[in-house]
């Protein structure tokens, strides 16, 4: 097994952990916060889908899928070009999906084209600096490596923030 089809294998796990956070809740559940200013589970997951589409976007060369549709009204947001980065509690309470449902579809259309973009590399691609602002720069491989790092942390906490409703 290569590089590549590690990364293709742990993204590979991503619908699964987001689909068994979200499956069935209602808009409500997906906004409760355990604790005032805490993070909500439909924040949460539209958090881990934007930074998956942001940073793969970037590295593609192409523009999000986020800003291809009405995703960010389907969001209850106006500004297409949140991620949640530097959230304040009032903007994480402001994430208000419409359903359980429109989580998963935008979280699958970022996963297929992930995937898509995954299954084009070569070995040689992953060592491509994408970020020279780090010391050392930041390669392909490193960067898709910490996406995938941040999604599966933010779908554990959207796990356990299921499990205290």
């Amino acid at each position: 097994m290569d590089a590549k089809d590690i990364l293709a294998e742990a993204f590979g796990r991503l619908p699964e952990l987001v689909h068994t956070a979200v499956h069935g809740l209602s808009p409500e559940q997906l906004r409760w916060q355990p604790a005032e200013g805490a993070n909500s589970i439909g924040w949460l997951v539209w958090h881990l889908t934007r930074v998956q589409d942001d940073h793969v976007a970037e590295v593609m060369g192409a523009e999000q899928v986020y800003a291809t549709g009405d995703w960010a009204a389907r969001f209850g947001l106006k500004d297409a070009s949140e991620t949640g980065y530097g959230h304040d509690a009032s903007q994480v309470a402001a994430v208000a999906p419409e359903s359980a449902q429109v989580l998963e579809d935008y979280y699958a259309a970022v996963h297929e084209r992930t995937v898509a973009y995954l299954a084009g590399l070569t070995e040689a691609d992953l060592d491509r600096v994408v970020d020279e602002r780090w010391d050392p720069p930041v390669t392909l491989g490193v960067r898709l490596v910490s996406v995938y790092d941040d999604d599966a942390q933010h779908a554990g906490q959207a796990a356990y923030v299921r499990g205290l409703l």
